[in-house]
């Protein structure tokens, strides 16, 4: 970091020496190969002459072997997918439905009841004003003729 004096000679350190200590696992998952494995046969080279005269060589490659198909379940999993939601969409809508009648039903018996009040409210207003004079019972007030005369009352 700092500049080394040159009046003096640079003093010669003894070089850092480390041994790493290698870290061997308690339990070895796999055994791993100690030398390269060969193929059991050795592929033939082949030879490709090309149109305009140069030879290609190279090993020759076997096609891919294709797997057997499996055999197909009777029914693919899509339809039974599809089957299944369709059993569940139909629970959802049939809860739907009830909630709808439910709250359609509640909505007429609140409007029943608001009609009956209303009814029977104006009934009992229709009676009253209707009534004959003589059968009004009650306290009767005279209040005399006041007269006003430039914001001011005169009573």
């Amino acid at each position: 970091m700092y500049p080394e004096h040159t009046d003096k000679a640079p003093a010669v350190r003894a070089p850092d020496v480390h041994h790493p200590t290698p870290i061997t696992p308690a339990v070895v998952p796999y055994a791993a190969p100690v030398a390269p494995v060969q193929p059991h046969t050795v592929p033939t080279v082949a030879s490709v002459v090309l149109p305009d005269g140069r030879v290609v060589t190279g090993y020759a490659i076997e096609p891919a072997k294709t797997e057997p198909a499996a055999a197909k379940p009777p029914v693919s999993r899509a339809a039974v997918n599809v089957a299944l939601g369709g059993v569940g969409f139909l629970a959802v809508c049939g809860g739907l439905l009830m909630l709808t009648t439910f709250i359609t039903a509640l909505t007429a018996f609140v409007t029943q009841l608001i009609t009956l009040a209303a009814v029977l409210f104006g009934g009992y207003i229709a009676v009253q004003v209707f009534k004959p004079h003589e059968a009004k019972s009650g306290n009767t007030f005279h209040i005399r003729k006041a007269v006003f005369k430039r914001n001011h009352f005169n009573g």
